[in-house]
């Protein structure tokens, strides 16, 4: 498949996060963001957000829960 160059300004800290998620990867710039591009138009990277928010909305009452009880015994161990 033939590539086609692009150009794209962006802030610093955007670039430089790019560059780094892209070698947390194992990708170059332009294989990083044509994956991106890719998830986005398939509907994929909203898929996953919405199973996200499910399962947060399903499950919110157990991390509440979690909270409480996290806050609970520092102020516990505080006294």
């Amino acid at each position: 498949m033939a590539k086609t160059q692009l150009g794209a300004r962006v802030d610093e800290d955007v670039a430089e996060l790019a560059k780094k998620r892209a070698a947390d990867m194992g990708l170059s710039i332009g294989d990083y963001l044509a994956r991106l591009v890719q998830d986005d138009a398939s509907g994929l990277r909203a898929r996953a957000v919405d199973a996200a928010a499910r399962f947060l909305a399903e499950h919110q009452m157990v991390f509440d829960e979690a909270e409480d009880a996290q806050r609970t015994s520092r102020g516990a161990r505080a006294a």
